[in-house]
């Protein structure tokens, strides 16, 4: 909290979720990354790491590409530009706040 007891400009409660920050630090430096390296990266089952995506999917921060190869099937992920533009605008504001002690 800021000395006047508000969030500092950029704190996003949807981003904070630890499994999507954590998810959202992944994918802030690569253009795609695989959802089995998400998953196995964040320990996460298929279905709890398609939830996190979904959400952050709803909300205009990822895009996800799913492709078939034959009886293969490759899912990636990458960051928006408005979810690359909330990931940092909210590190900026977790900064902030550490400034402050």
């Amino acid at each position: 909290m800021t000395p006047s007891g508000a969030q500092p400009d950029g704190f996003n409660d949807l981003v904070h979720a630890p499994t999507r920050l954590s998810l959202m630090s992944l994918l802030a430096p690569t253009e795609w990354t695989e959802f089995a390296y998400l998953r196995d990266t964040l320990h996460l089952s298929d279905s709890a790491l398609s939830k996190q995506l979904t959400i952050l999917q709803h909300a205009g921060y990822v895009h996800v590409q799913r492709e078939r190869h034959g009886a293969s099937r490759r899912v990636t992920a990458s960051l928006t530009p408005l979810g690359r533009r909330a990931f940092t605008d909210h590190v900026a504001a977790l900064r902030a706040l550490l400034d402050l002690h």
